[in-house]
């Protein structure tokens, strides 16, 4: 295809999404926006048409930074020395897009081994974060990047500088860019701290309208079939919007804050039992934004509510499996009685604000037709009772590369290290490790006093990547568990052991059995919340083959650990024992749960039963199970 890319105001749909991205196009000092959302919801196709609309920039000629020549405060070291004024030039601001692979070094930048070779200098080679300075850094899939390089991205993002301290190199450079990361939450989720310092988090849903749907299909053939015609169609839309962003930027800075404003904003936070001041912050920054986006210079309640349900959603969230979102008739609760109270003596009435353009979302040019706003919904979450147990200690299975820390499962520090390929490098090293590490070579070339470098001269990086744990969950759901207390209870256990699994960055897997079937409802994912979903609407009644279960959650086991050794594994059973489907046609159900049970103990993979059997009559066979398997052994709370 020509590359053109997908005008921005020809995105169905996706209000929320849009207007943050154009909120941080605006004002970079917002944070930046994560997308979240399902495959198919143009996350990427919005990131990468923001880009068309941002205006052009004036950059001072030969810097590697793009420096802007009339600002003074943001210059790198190399302009610092230049004489001014300087020539310049004007460009698009730079489309950066981080690929999942890449490492710190070209993300923050090394030595430039070209100039050392050739004049024995240090010299500074900018990688990403430069390139994207004064422009827009795209991060597709954010969630699956090592979490020091989100750390990296985010605050270079909150300074708008870059600092690099290694390799006997001190150096820092601009790097304010407007950072956009998308996710799917079923690939796993951002921890809470990085979660938090994003400045914007939407979430693009699915389209529910056929007609929608519909206009989508019909936009993305005709692009297809003629990239130049369709943008060329929505050239005077895309225009116009690239002109409204440039004259949000010009007024911004004269937007005025009421104190009275500046309450609800707190009022606001304070409701919703949002942790720290960054949201307050942020949502402040936003408010501004968006009036000086409409084209006013005061704001108003209805840019704070925007600003609210763009900025506080991923802040809010108290439990890791509790559904994102605000509570919207809370929130209008909150609008209403402010509104409802007497206003402060008011300055004199301003001339009314230039209306602003129609919304471009749902109709093809000429002229595109607005659609009214709409706000998405949070669904509601729904609750187990969780089981009132001690916080139980579950061990795990070393994994087969050597490890730098312990394994204790119950420690909460648990960040043991492996070597691996890819990972933080932390030193260099004589054994052939991995990837040649250039400069370290070179020092020991130097030390040698050799004119050629010598295979004894060689260093190596080291790598180490966190060991990751893989929990498999295994679910008795047959008609002996079939009571809803009881059941209640069961996934109950299973949401707390979910939660650790969490708040340590673990993996898990979901198995249930009943009737005839043991199926795997979730591969092994480090997405809790959408395992929490797959439980929630996990079906029961039936028939219980344990042996089956167990056979299979072992072959999941195994064949996880052979893709990933450096990963640890442990199982966690779920279930009252009471097997009654035999292997083979007319065998003994339990003397088969317990041959599945001894294999599983020789294979070296620890266990948990939670045993859930209650009433009168009790047969007490989780409790010969556990033993067979090795396995902590517990009960739930008054079973």
């Amino acid at each position: 295809m020509s590359g053109k890319r997908f005008p921005f105001s020809a995105v169905v749909g996706q209000r929320a999404m849009k207007l943050a991205l154009v909120a941080n196009a605006i004002n970079p000092k917002i944070g930046g926006v994560l997308i979240r959302g399902q495959k198919g919801t143009a996350k990427s196709t919005a990131a990468r048409g923001l880009a068309a609309l941002l205006p052009p920039l004036e950059v001072v000629d030969g810097c590697r930074f793009g420096c802007a020549p009339e600002d003074s405060t943001q210059r790198c070291p190399e302009c610092e020395r230049r004489g001014y004024p300087v020539p310049a030039y004007t460009r698009p601001p730079a489309f950066v897009e981080l690929p999942i692979g890449a490492t710190e070094d070209r993300v923050i930048g090394t030595l430039d081994i070209e100039r050392i070779l050739a004049d024995g200098q240090r010299h500074f080679e900018p990688g990403l974060l430069a390139r994207a300075n004064r422009g827009l850094l795209y991060v597709d899939e954010v969630n699956l990047l090592p979490d020091h390089l989100v750390d990296t991205l985010l605050d270079a993002a909150a300074m708008g500088v870059n600092t690099v301290e290694r390799d006997g190199v001190s150096f820092t450079h601009p790097a304010a860019f407007v950072l956009v990361g998308t996710m799917n939450p079923e690939e796993g989720d951002l921890r809470p701290q990085l979660l938090d310092r994003f400045g914007l988090a939407v979430d693009a849903d699915g389209l529910p309208s056929t007609v929608d749907r519909a206009e989508v299909v019909r936009r993305r053939i005709a692009f297809e079939q003629d990239p130049e015609g369709f943008v060329r169609a929505w050239s005077s839309a895309e225009a116009a919007e690239s002109a409204r962003i440039r004259s949000a930027q010009a007024v911004l800075a004269a937007v005025r804050v009421p104190d009275v404003i500046l309450d609800l904003i707190a009022r606001i936070c304070t409701a919703f039992e949002v942790d720290g001041l960054r949201a307050d912050i942020v949502t402040y920054k936003t408010a501004a934004t968006l009036a000086a986006y409409a084209g006013r210079q005061e704001v108003t309640p209805e840019d704070v509510r925007q600003a609210a349900e763009l900025a506080l959603p991923h802040r809010r969230r108290r439990q890791p499996f509790d559904q994102p979102g605000l509570d919207h008739q809370q929130l209008n609760d909150i609008m209403d009685e402010f509104g409802r109270e007497d206003p402060p003596d008011a300055p004199p009435p301003r001339d009314p604000p230039p209306p602003p353009p129609p919304d471009r979302d749902d109709r093809p040019p000429p002229p595109p037709s607005g659609s009214p706003p709409a706000i998405v919904q949070a669904p509601t979450s729904q609750t187990f009772d969780i089981a009132e147990m001690a916080d139980p200690h579950l061990p795990v299975a070393a994994p087969t590369h050597q490890t730098t820390g312990p394994t204790d499962m119950h420690s909460r520090r648990r960040a043991s290290m492996v070597l691996a390929p890819r990972g933080r490098h932390v030193r260099s090293v004589a054994s052939p490790t991995g990837t040649v590490d250039v400069l370290a070579t070179l020092r020991a070339s130097a030390l040698s006093a050799s004119q050629h470098i010598r295979k004894a001269d060689l260093r190596y990086k080291l790598r180490m990547a966190p060991v990751g744990t893989l929990t498999v969950f295994a679910v008795d759901a047959s008609g002996s568990m079939a009571a809803h207390r009881r059941m209640a209870l069961a996934k109950g256990a299973v949401m707390r052991l979910l939660l650790r699994s969490y708040q340590t960055r673990e993996e898990v897997a979901l198995l249930a059995f009943r009737g005839a079937a043991a199926d795997v409802l979730l591969p092994p994912t480090s997405s809790v919340h959408l395992a929490s979903s797959r439980l929630r609407s996990l079906p029961t009644g039936g028939r219980t083959p344990l042996a089956l279960a167990l056979r299979t959650a072992t072959r999941l086991l195994q064949h996880a650990g052979r893709r990933h050794a450096t990963r640890s594994q442990r199982l966690v059973l779920i279930s009252d024992g009471r097997a009654n489907v035999p292997m083979i046609a007319g065998g003994d159900a339990f003397a088969d749960a317990l041959a599945e049970a001894q294999q599983l103990k020789n294979s070296g993979i620890p266990s948990v039963l939670i045993d859930t059997e209650d009433g009168p009559v009790r047969l007490h066979r989780a409790a010969a199970l556990a033993r067979k398997l090795g396995a902590t052994y517990l009960r739930l709370a008054n079973s």
